[in-house]
């Protein structure tokens, strides 16, 4: 299998590749394991919570927690592990994770699909009805919740901003 970490974050200037991990449904957590280059069982979810949405990450980028950039990648379909999608990043939403008397950034970028004709009128994350947002974040918080981390949200912003960010943390 390609390291799927290695991919070029940007498609064109205007697109990312967004590699998804977990697909929308799911009630566990996977990770994309680069030395054996499988995905593996990360966590499960709590009873009752799935993803909302595809999650994955940013290829050739690594965030403040040594990870690959994040990305929740808005779309109506439900796809699988491995699969590498040309998206529009449309925002972002500014994390700091606080986990054994450590602070760090954990961002989480948003992103729309090229070929998903529903969600190509969302330009700008912000744009989501507030309850959406709010959703999102208790979602996030569910997903950390047997865990000892604690999120603090910064705020959301739009795509001029989450683009500046995936510019920064690129490793190419």
């Amino acid at each position: 299998m390609t390291n799927l970490l290695k991919i070029p974050t940007w498609s064109d200037d205007q697109y990312i590749h967004a590699v998804v991990e977990t697909p929308r449904g799911s009630s566990c957590k996977l990770d994309f394991d680069p030395d054996l280059r499988v995905f593996t069982l990360a966590k499960p979810l709590m009873a009752g919570l799935t993803y909302p949405y595809d999650w994955g990450f940013i290829p050739s980028t690594k965030a403040e927690d040594g990870d690959p950039l994040d990305v929740l990648v808005i779309h109506d379909a439900k796809t699988y592990p491995g699969v590498v999608l040309r998206c529009k990043p449309v925002g972002i939403l500014e994390v700091e994770q606080k986990s054994k008397g450590k602070k760090e950034r954990n961002d989480r970028v948003f992103a729309v699909p090229d070929r998903s004709p529903l969600e190509t009128d969302l330009q700008d994350i912000r744009h989501l009805p507030s309850r959406a947002r709010e959703e999102l974040e208790q979602f996030f918080r569910a997903t950390n919740a047997l865990e000892d981390k604690k999120l603090e949200f910064l705020g959301w912003h739009g795509p001029a901003r989450a683009a500046k960010t995936i510019k920064r943390l690129s490793r190419q």
